[in-house]
């Protein structure tokens, strides 16, 4: 009798869970919600994170006002902006950390991954996948110099980890040079090159050898050279963003880069870029590496490289480096890099950013933009420090957290996303789709002008 009482309790468990399944699949299924449903999948969201994902979210969130009476939901996107589930429109200026480069579902992106899905989603792990072996043919032909062999991965992170395995296994050494300001992850072993304290200081002891400097100071860079030589603790590779995106947008000093290349070649160490975010066509270039005319030994992408539609990422490495791995191929894999559907989407991604030559775009859209934004920024010099930026990768500091994130949310309450950087939260970026019409540039300098009249210093 109890057993029966415990089974018939179980069966109405799961009735209720699939009935809630039901709902939320007849929803996905829906291009519009009525205002009613809108109610519930907004309360169910705000209830789901509050109980079950993580109510700190809620407290971090500009779109949650205070007592969580009311929170904007995305729910739809396309083209260079995405709706709530209310249906209000935003630009978005933030990109989900710059990964719509090709924009919000584009349709060629979306077509490609559609069409592998319906003959395969996953490969068997066992035979020989086409589209892996099409894709870093792919990205052999267009990374700068003689970067040649790809490992794919799902995300940025992963990438990072991949390349410091690589330069370890390759040198046999175990040090590495990263800077500060500097982001790249936040597992244990990107979470080592990553700088910011908070970060880091809860999971101390992170990966050794890993030594911090200042990011564009070459003199000290030279200096931890040779101070790891003189003690026996030769580097094995510097790994550095060409622009650093999460530090707050910060640009490399005239020539740091090729100075840093230099320093490499002159100590036997591999030189990593951390592209995940400059990468394919942010900048002005298809990578970042390309305005500066320095080649690395590895370079590491993600974001954008799955087309704002799949997660994926990748690194790419010369010969000489990546064949350390030629006689084992397992010696690093993971179960869902380079899957079909990623593939696909990073294939149509690179053909998109090629055909209607996006970076070149991105570039000449840019200073546009860079411009504008400077021009709004006149005479509130006691709120703003700096407007800086290359191509459509864009950051604005203000002088304190405070002006920021008050200059964030008065965007946000305008119709425009943006949002500041992890390691520099004075700073707000501006990374929008490299499809941005300019009408949506003016509509973005319009509002960030309004907006900054209304803010007090």
């Amino acid at each position: 009798m109890g057993i029966d009482i415990k089974q018939e309790k179980k069966n109405s468990e799961e009735q209720a869970v699939l009935g809630y399944i039901h709902k939320v699949l007849n929803l996905i299924e829906k291009q519009e919600v009525t205002q009613e449903e809108a109610e519930w999948i907004t309360k169910e969201t705000v209830d789901g994170f509050r109980e079950y994902v993580n109510p700190g979210f809620l407290e971090y969130r500009k779109t949650v006002t205070e007592g969580g009476q009311f929170a904007a939901v995305e729910w739809s996107d396309s083209g260079a902006c995405f709706k709530d589930v209310n249906g209000k429109e935003y630009i978005d200026c933030l990109g989900g950390f710059g990964i719509y480069n090709v924009g919000h579902r584009n349709p060629k992106v979306v077509k490609a991954v559609t069409d592998q899905l319906k003959r395969q989603a996953l490969h068997s792990q066992d035979l020989l996948d086409p589209l892996r072996a099409m894709l870093a043919k792919i990205l052999a032909d267009i990374t700068p110099g003689d970067l040649k062999y790809a490992f794919f991965t799902n995300s940025g992170t992963e990438s990072v980890e991949a390349a410091l395995k690589l330069a370890k296994m390759y040198s046999d050494r175990t040090t590495i040079i990263s800077t500060t300001r500097a982001f790249h992850g936040k597992s244990l072993g990107s979470l080592s090159g990553t700088a910011k304290g908070m970060f880091r200081k809860p999971f101390l002891p992170l990966v050794p050898g890993f030594r911090h400097i200042p990011y564009g100071d070459i003199d000290m860079m030279r200096k931890t050279f040779e101070t790891c030589a003189l003690v026996g603790e030769d580097v094995a590779a510097v790994m550095l963003e060409p622009i650093q995106g999460e530090g707050g947008i910060i640009l490399p000093p005239e020539g740091y880069l090729q100075q840093v290349r230099e320093l490499c070649d002159a100590f036997g160490a591999l030189l990593i870029f951390d592209e995940v975010q400059t990468g394919m066509g942010r900048t002005g270039k298809m990578f970042a590496a390309e305005l500066y005319g320095v080649v690395p030994d590895i370079l590491c992408l993600a974001k954008a490289f799955g087309g704002g539609v799949m997660p994926a990422g990748a690194v790419v490495a010369k010969e000489e480096v990546f064949k350390s791995w030629f006689p084992n191929p397992f010696m690093h894999t993971t179960t869902f890099g380079g899957n079909p559907l990623a593939c696909a989407a990073a294939i149509a991604t690179i053909g998109v950013l090629i055909e209607e030559k996006l970076p070149e775009r991105a570039a000449v859209a840019g200073d546009y933009f860079l411009n504008g934004l400077k021009e709004a920024a006149k005479g509130h010099e006691d709120i703003v420090q700096e407007v800086r930026g290359k191509g459509l990768m864009i950051g604005i500091e203000f002088h304190s957290d405070e002006l920021g994130y008050e200059v964030a949310k008065g965007m946000f309450d305008g119709g425009v996303l943006v949002a500041g950087t992890l390691i520099n939260s004075k700073t707000l970026r501006f990374e929008p789709a490299l499809t941005i019409s300019y009408e949506e540039i003016d509509q973005v300098i319009r509002t960030f002008k309004h907006v900054l009249s209304q803010v007090k210093a």
